[in-house]
Parts: structure tokens; C-alpha cells; sequence
């Protein structure tokens, strides 16, 4: 009897969530500020935020703190709060970057190598290293097991024999997808190093993936690559040169890392709510303000501005803000523009475990990343299918707001975990996520200026942007606007 009283409850008490979380989100349907969301203004902060004269906001770089120091006077003008440390719009944090030092050396018998024009140094761990060098040909099960590699230098030519490279900047991730191959092997069996003959695809890629590799790692205080830690050395030689490695030579490696600290930084405002009880909870709007700086050119152009990646969602955020400021919600909304993403989300994993506000009164998490290109009529939601769902309630008030909107065409592979570019983990809501919180992630996706120096305002769809820009804020109303907060889907967790 107890136990039938329960179940009535409880099936009770769920009919009423699911009563109250509907007649909300239906209630509040219609965002009353979009005209405040406008094309024009879209446009003219873009072509002033991914401007050549910001250089495309390299983080831990000068010009990334120009841009925040240009972001919070907008805000300011717009009428936002700071709310970031004692009373400024700024959250700074420390990059953490290690580097092979110049003063590393390769030699291959006789042969002494330069660093990144004879060799390429593709993990960046200290070493000392001087063994005998086996060839294992292109590093088949066969070649291999008949090849005594422990406390020996295992060379191999590269291929890409069982590498999808049907992805975005496949060049420049072709060294990390070719020593992923073989990585776990060798160290198991005890090699001392590996040695990569360049193929075709590895000498096209070697001048695009030197900038990278000599830049070296990036974490925050913590993170895995926060220390150089010992890892076996993993170098690539040129095609040319593989005679060097035929002949039973010996090869000794030194591998020295360097440290360097550099400031990065988040860029928080927020517009209190209406309401006396629920304005003690945030809706966190979230995008990243920095990009990939000035490298490696493409023509005469060597500055990557980021117009879409992630500027279109900086001013998109801005725009929201607008909104939110003529006509603010019941719950506070919170805006966060984080530094470093492009260093590996570093900016998002410290403001989550380091929020200016409290951690259990971030209701959701609205994400944005690269929302002006492709065709006008098409987007992707991430976050709405398992295992990446942390929130039925959240998915379902973004799919309300499309449908309410811009009812765009939702692409549902790019969610998915056999997806080649697993791009839910590649932008500032994951963080919030394995946090808890509950967080999607609006996109339009990749194009063939991502992450090139093409990839400038003139390029952006801005009827494209506003829609998308109304489609998050549409949801943000919503999520503002709801009496029960969106919950948790319970057994939540990644693939990875």
C-alpha cells in the first residue's frame, strides 16, 4: 500500500514538472526585445572585433587583451554589470606553456640536424636518448613482430593506411593521427623513440604544422600539460633522408623544454533579472573571444581575424545583451566571452571551476561557436543526442525556440560519437557539461576558411548571424523565463 501511495506521488509530482515547465515555455514564446537584435549592428562590431588591428587575438598575447579591454568598453556602453573579479569586467588566469628549446639536438650518426627544417620534434616532453635505430618498414603487425624494438629507435614510414583524413585542416593533423596509430604500441613494447619518414601527405604538411609544433603546449594551473612530463621522443625526418635510418645508425636526441607564464583572460558582464527570487540564478551566454593570432600565410595574408570563428558569436553575445538590457528576463543573464579556446578551451575549464558567481546558480549554459556561414537555411544543435545530452529539458527549449524562429534545418550527424571531427568536444560548453550544468551547443558548422587567415568579416552571411543570433536568444528567454530551472538528465556521462 505504502509503496502504491509512493509511485502516485511520484507519477503526480512529474505530470506537474512536465505541466509547469510546458505552460512556461509556451507562455513565453515570444521574446519581446528581437528588434533590439539587429543586422547592422551585427555587422559593424564584427568588422571592428576581427579587424585587422587586433590581429587575431592570439591568446596570452597583447592583442588578446586588446580585444577584452575593447569588449568590456562595449559592454560598459551597452549597460552590463561587470561581473568578473573585484568588480571589473576581467577574470584573469595564467597559460601554462612549455616549448622544445632551441638548445635540443638531433643527430642521426654523423648527421646533425636543425630542428623543424630537418626534423620535426611532434611532442613536446624532455628526453635523453641515444639508441641503436631499427627500420620497421611501414609498420605493419608483420614488420613489427619481427622486430626486436625495446630500448631501440623504431623508424617507420608514414602512411595513411586506416586514417579517415576526410577532415577539416587534414594536413596540419596528419602527424597526430599517424602517431596515434602506433603510439601505444611502441611505448608498450618498449621503444626508446620513433622516427616518421615523411610520405607524400607528411611533406605537404611539414611547413603547416612546424608553427604548432615549435609553439609548443598550453594548459591552465592543473591541467596535463600544465608540466612537461617524460614521454619517449617522436620525430620526423624527410622522405630523402630515409637512408639514414637503413643503416644501422645510432641516433641521440636531447630534448629540452622550456616554461613560459603568460596572462589570459574572460571577459564577463551581466543584466540582473526581475525577478526577487529567480535573479539569484544565471542564464551563461558563452562564446570565446580569440583566435590562431598571425601565422603561417596563405598568399600575402598571415593574420587569422576569426571572423566566424569565434567572432560571429563575440558579437552575437553583444547583440543578446542588447536585448536582454531592454527587456531583462526573471533570471540574471550572464555573459561570457572566454580567452584562450583556441589554446584547448582553457578560458571555459577555468571559469567553470572558478566562476564569479556561484557554481549551483548557473542554470544552463548557451554556447555558440562559429554561427555565420553556410547555407542560410541549415544549423546544428550539439547536446541533444546521448551521450552528450545533459538536459532534456534545455534540448527541448532550444527545439521549441527554433521552431517558434528561424526553424532552421537541424543537422543531426555532427552530434553523434562516431562523428570523424567529434566537435561536440571542441568548443567552451564541455567544461560546463562534465561539471553538470546543463549546456548545449549551437553552430553552423565548418567551412574552408576555418582556421586560415580567409576567414575575415567580409565572408560572414549576416542574415545567416542574426538568425542565429535570435535563435539562442530566443532560447535564453525561455530559459530565463521558466519557473523549474532545466534538470540534469541523471546518468549523464561522455564517451570520452
Amino acid at each position: 500500500m505504502k509503496t502504491r501511495i509512493f509511485l502516485s506521488s511520484l507519477l503526480i509530482l512529474l505530470v506537474l514538472h512536465q505541466n509547469i515547465f510546458s505552460q512556461t515555455t509556451k507562455n513565453n514564446s515570444k521574446p519581446p526585445a528581437l528588434s533590439a537584435i539587429k543586422e547592422e549592428d551585427l555587422k559593424k562590431d564584427l568588422y571592428a572585433l576581427a579587424g585587422d588591428h587586433f590581429r587575431g587575438r592570439e591568446a596570452g598575447t597583447l592583442d588578446e587583451l586588446k580585444v577584452a579591454m575593447w569588449l568590456a568598453d562595449q559592454l560598459r556602453t551597452i549597460g552590463l554589470k561587470p561581473a568578473g573579479d573585484d568588480g571589473t569586467f576581467f577574470q584573469f588566469f595564467s597559460l601554462q606553456r612549455n616549448r622544445v628549446a632551441a638548445n635540443s639536438s638531433v643527430k642521426i650518426g654523423a648527421h646533425s640536424l636543425q630542428l623543424w627544417k630537418d626534423v620535426l620534434v611532434s611532442q613536446t616532453a624532455p628526453a635523453i636518448v641515444s639508441a641503436p635505430i631499427v627500420f620497421a618498414g611501414n609498420g605493419n603487425t608483420a614488420d613489427l613482430d619481427k622486430t626486436d624494438v625495446k630500448g631501440k629507435a623504431v623508424a617507420i614510414v608514414a602512411s595513411p593506411e586506416g586514417l579517415n583524413l576526410n577532415i577539416s585542416l587534414a594536413e596540419r593533423r596528419y602527424p597526430g593521427f599517424v602517431l596515434n596509430k602506433f603510439r601505444n604500441e611502441l611505448t608498450n613494447r618498449g621503444a626508446a623513440a620513433i622516427i616518421f619518414i615523411a610520405d607524400e601527405m607528411g611533406e605537404k604538411s611539414w611547413n603547416g604544422v612546424v608553427p604548432a609544433m615549435s609553439r609548443g603546449l598550453y594548459d591552465i594551473e592543473g591541467g596535463p600539460n600544465a608540466v612537461a612530463a617524460a614521454k619517449i621522443p617522436v620525430l620526423w625526418l624527410h622522405a630523402n633522408n630515409i637512408d639514414w635510418v637503413k643503416n644501422e645508425a645510432t641516433i641521440n636526441v636531447t630534448i629540452n623544454v622550456e616554461h613560459f607564464e603568460y596572462p589570459s583572460v574572460n571577459v564577463i558582464g551581466k543584466i540582473d533579472g526581475t525577478d526577487p527570487v529567480l535573479a539569484k540564478e544565471y542564464v551563461l551566454f558563452s562564446g570565446h573571444h580569440d583566435h590562431d593570432g598571425v601565422r603561417l600565410a596563405y598568399g600575402t595574408d598571415s593574420i587569422y581575424n576569426g571572423a566566424d570563428d569565434n567572432g560571429s558569436v563575440s558579437v552575437a553575445l553583444m547583440a543578446i545583451a542588447r536585448a536582454f538590457k531592454k527587456n531583462p528576463g526573471q533570471r540574471s543573464s550572464l555573459f561570457v566571452w572566454h580567452g584562450a579556446e583556441e589554446r584547448g578551451l582553457l578560458g571555459s575549464k577555468w571559469y567553470s571551476s572558478h566562476p564569479t558567481v556561484p557554481q549551483s546558480s548557473i542554470v544552463a549554459v548557451l554556447n555558440g561557436d562559429m554561427i555565420g556561414r553556410n547555407n542560410i537555411d541549415s544549423a546544428a544543435l550539439l547536446g541533444v543526442q546521448p551521450p552528450h545530452k545533459n538536459s532534456s529539458d534545455l534540448v527541448t527549449m532550444g527545439m521549441e525556440a527554433n521552431n517558434e524562429g528561424p526553424k532552421f534545418k537541424l543537422d543531426t550527424l555532427w552530434d553523434k560519437t562516431d562523428h570523424v571531427e567529434f566537435w561536440y568536444f571542441r568548443s567552451d560548453h564541455l567544461p560546463y557539461a562534465r561539471a553538470g550544468i546543463p549546456a548545449i551547443y549551437f553552430t553552423s558548422l565548418l567551412h574552408n576558411d576555418y582556421h586560415t587567415p580567409m576567414d575575415e568579416p567580409g565572408r560572414i552571411n549576416y542574415a545567416k548571424l542574426k538568425k542565429m543570433t535570435e535563435w539562442m536568444y530566443r532560447t535564453g528567454w525561455k530559459v530565463s523565463n521558466v519557473k523549474m530551472r532545466p534538470a540534469p538528465e541523471p546518468d549523464f556521462k561522455l564517451e570520452r
